[in-house]
């Protein structure tokens, strides 16, 4: 995989302190599967945020990532909020769930992201896009082209409205296998501090890590080990999602976003 992103100005955040954000999507930016000790998750977005907090007194920080959401969900129930709140950053990662869907509408998708995009660029300091990462294994070969069909779409997106975009799809790195958690959706702690570095790189702001280094090699897992992770991973997490799919059901069914409001955070507020 390789990027594609073009090259834009100096990022706002080299010329003017953040000191809101705001984060919209699906699981993937609620947080799952970078799990807490409570059970709840953190995320790249909870990380990035505490980060921004530690160089800006009196930072707010919303996230109304819910996950299981599809991109209709994302636009009727987060933009309008989200676009109220007037924040310096905000974030917009969605269409993913959808296009994973057999029966997806990627025009009607990429519809709703112009709408959506339109929407926050003229109320937010800096909108931020991205290309989502993907694992490395038959599922991505299956759905790459409406994939790379979206991105495509959001590069342009970017430049129409002014946003910037984080390249995480042409990252080797994020599709190792060893960044995905257990149910082969979401990525891991170490997956998820990675999106957080790019991100803030992505800003302007000075690099701590090189979120791209490949992992160290290890070796493959054995048959057993492969088939034993597949049959866990059938029961523990395909055969449940097979059931959500018959029922029309979602892991997001009424839940809440877990900050709702752009409010307070110290540096010390997310883990």
């Amino acid at each position: 995989m390789t990027s594609t992103v073009p090259t834009s100005p100096v990022p706002p955040a080299q010329r003017t302190a953040i000191g809101s954000f705001v984060a919209l999507g699906d699981s993937f930016t609620e947080g799952m599967s970078d799990a807490l000790p409570d059970g709840s998750y953190r995320g790249w977005a909870d990380l990035l945020a505490a980060r921004l907090a530690a160089r800006q007194e009196g930072f707010r920080y919303a996230n109304l990532a819910v996950r299981g959401k599809l991109i209709g969900q994302i636009t009727s129930d987060q933009i309008a909020p989200a676009a109220a709140m007037g924040a310096d950053l905000v974030t917009l990662v969605g269409g993913l769930n959808d296009v994973l869907r057999p029966n997806c509408d990627t025009e009607r998708v990429c519809a709703l992201l112009e709408e959506a995009a339109a929407t926050l660029a003229p109320t937010c300091g800096t909108l931020v896009l991205m290309r989502s990462p993907g694992r490395n294994g038959p599922v991505l070969e299956r759905y790459r082209p409406r994939m790379e069909q979206l991105f495509d779409f959001i590069d342009g997106l970017a430049e129409r409205h002014g946003a910037l975009v984080v390249d995480l799809y042409g990252s080797e790195a994020l599709a190792d296998q060893r960044m995905w958690a257990d149910d082969r959706l979401h990525l891991t702690a170490e997956g998820h501090r990675r999106v957080a570095e790019a991100v803030w790189q992505r800003l302007g702001l000075p690099a701590e890590s090189d979120w791209n280094a490949p992992l160290p090699p290890s070796p493959p897992p054995s048959w057993y080990a492969r088939r034993t992770a597949d049959l866990r991973f059938t029961r523990t997490h395909l055969l449940p999602w097979i059931g959500r799919r018959l029922t029309g059901r979602s892991t997001g069914d009424g839940r809440v976003p877990k900050r709702p409001e752009l409010t307070a955070l110290a540096c010390d507020d997310t883990p």
